[in-house]
């Protein structure tokens, strides 16, 4: 049974965000997927995708390692896990001559197909 897994680290988007993708497509075949994630509008489709893409790529090389033919159309997401990653601040004048925090959010993201 083959497995592989893909991460991407520091995506510049919050991890609540980003979890709402991956909910769509958790649990999914990976060709279902892949559909959901092209036509979707939200902004981290686009590197769930190419994660998603990455984790194939991962599968179909193990799958050359041990000699064997597999169909990547046919695994499964088994997780998807979204973290939290590290914050930048920044401040921004307010009234007063306060400064106010400004908090831009990541993400880590990381994905395991099975078959």
């Amino acid at each position: 049974m083959l497995t592989a897994r893909a991460k991407v680290k520091n995506i510049r988007i919050s991890a609540r965000k980003a979890r709402l993708v991956a909910d769509m497509i958790r649990g999914k075949k990976v060709l279902e997927a892949r559909d959901i994630l092209e036509f979707s509008l939200k902004r981290s489709a686009e590197p769930m995708r190419k994660l998603l893409d990455s984790a194939v790529a991962n599968v179909e090389l193990k799958a050359r390692e041990v000699r064997r033919r597999v169909d990547t159309d046919d695994f499964t997401i088994d997780t998807v896990m979204v973290d939290e990653g590290r914050t930048f601040y920044r401040h921004r004048p307010m009234a007063r001559g306060r400064a106010g925090r400004i908090r831009h959010r990541s993400s880590h993201v990381t994905l395991t197909i099975t078959e």
